[in-house]
């Protein structure tokens, strides 16, 4: 099993964060990669077990599975339902703490998931990089923040 851990400090205050990444759907607003994106069946995006059809920049099509959402701990967790990438069994939990010196964001974001043998390296940097470091960075664009 992979596991991709990565974390950052984030230039603004925690419910400003949580503002923007609590909306499952709203993805396709701030982050590069994501095209267009729809909870199916109407359920609001909040609601646990929603599930969001989402297209990638190159028209790839993924389905991802809220299974958590927590206001009071500033947290959520998700699970990818169909993907052209063999990640398999993924599942990943986002966390956002206050940092009190300086009003910031401490941003904590992981996920394990299967993967074919000898693909682990490539699909555990493609995920770090393409999909939560430039979750970072589109965050801090998005909040006026500057990308460092």
């Amino acid at each position: 099993m992979v596991r991709v851990v990565k974390s950052t400090i984030i230039d603004a205050p925690v419910e400003a964060v949580w503002g923007v990444l609590r909306d499952f759907n709203g993805h396709d607003s701030w982050h590069p990669v994501v095209a267009d994106s729809k909870i199916e069946r109407g359920y609001e995006s909040d609601r646990i077990g929603c599930v969001r059809r989402f297209h990638l920049q190159d028209g790839s099509e993924l389905r991802e599975k809220l299974l958590t959402l927590s206001d009071s701990e500033m947290a959520f967790s998700y699970c990818l339902l169909d993907t052209p990438v063999p990640l398999l069994n993924y599942v990943a939990h986002v966390r956002l703490l206050p940092v009190t010196d300086g009003d910031r964001t401490f941003w904590h974001w992981e996920c394990r998931f299967d993967t074919p043998a000898g693909r682990e390296q490539e699909l555990a940097q493609m995920v770090s990089e393409n999909i939560y470091q430039g979750g970072f960075d589109a965050i801090r664009a998005h909040l006026g923040e500057q990308v460092q």
